[in-house]
């Protein structure tokens, strides 16, 4: 579940860094575009300001990261501590939001037209016409919403690691949830670090002397908008495995049945690909809720 885990939270960074690339390149008068769909063609030109931009992204959502596990760790003590029945409700919660938020990106994939995304384009294109605008702070509500997706995720491995050592002294518990959010947090982001400048890899080595080293860094600027784009499609469907998953093991008939559906299937993949099945089911669900709430909030 970490590793499903990890592929949501880059695939959210991802998506900031879309918007991110459009809007550096506007600022730069380059050809608008967004990264993963053109990293081979105009790495050369773009790197410089990519430096400038993507890393202060990954780094303003690593430090939301720590924030949020300053917040989880006495929280999960706390409640693990005196309101022990509240630890799955609330994971459950986050997991809701999960498969909605799972949902809500193939609602938006397969329900906007072609029209519609090259207004929101053209719409971000023009939002950043002034080449003086600070694109990380024009970015904060897209990062604050990767922060939002780490705080559900780290909430959940922090419970997962609480329940490995509740019956441990206090103190030994604090070392232990400690050391794993700090190493998680910084395993994370530093591996999120080096995917998203995977370009700015493969154009150094382009520029070696070695035949060698310029062949494996085309082949890596060809290959870094194939990965990219797969990671988000990689992570959107761990949202609903992540999601589902949360949501099918707190409800025990469930997770049984499942288990047993699983069992007499007899394959590995089945009960997560059940799991994500559910996932994206409930996620239908709760985007369809959101919708009539909406529309009742019209005037």
């Amino acid at each position: 579940m970490a590793g499903s885990s990890l592929l949501v939270l880059i695939d959210d960074i991802a998506t900031v860094l879309d918007d991110v690339s459009v809007m550096t390149k506007v600022a730069a008068k380059k050809t608008a575009g967004v990264l993963g769909d053109d990293l081979a063609l105009n790495a050369q030109q773009v790197t410089g300001v990519r430096a400038e931009r993507e890393i202060p992204v990954v780094w303003a959502v690593a430090k939301g990261s720590f924030v949020n596990k300053l917040i989880l760790v006495p929280a999960a003590l706390l409640i693990s501590a005196f309101i022990p029945w509240a630890v799955t409700p609330l994971l459950m919660i986050g997991g809701a939001f999960l498969c909605f938020e799972g949902f809500e990106k193939l609602a938006h994939k397969f329900l906007h037209s072609k029209a519609q995304d090259q207004a929101e384009h053209a719409a971000l294109v023009e939002a950043v016409a002034d080449p003086d605008v600070d694109l990380v702070a024009f970015e904060q509500t897209k990062i604050k919403g990767a922060i939002r997706t780490d705080f559900i995720l780290s909430a959940e491995i922090i419970a997962i690691t609480l329940g490995t050592v509740a019956a441990a002294p206090l103190s030994q518990q604090i070392i232990v949830l400690s050391g794993i959010a700090i190493v998680m947090t910084i395993g994370v982001y530093g591996l999120v670090a080096g995917i998203v400048k995977l370009d700015d890899l493969g154009l150094w080595l382009t520029q070696k002397a070695s035949r060698v080293a310029q062949v494996l860094g085309n082949g890596i600027l060809r290959a870094a908008p194939y990965m990219m784009k797969s990671l988000s499609v990689i992570g959107t469907a761990a949202m609903f495995l992540v999601g589902g998953g949360i949501l099918v093991h707190g409800v025990a008939p469930l997770h049984h049945a499942i288990e047993a559906f699983s069992e007499g299937r007899g394959g590995a993949l089945t009960g997560p690909c059940s799991m994500a099945g559910w996932g994206l089911l409930r996620g239908r669900q709760f985007w369809r809720w959101w919708l009539l709430l909406a529309r009742s909030g019209e005037p």
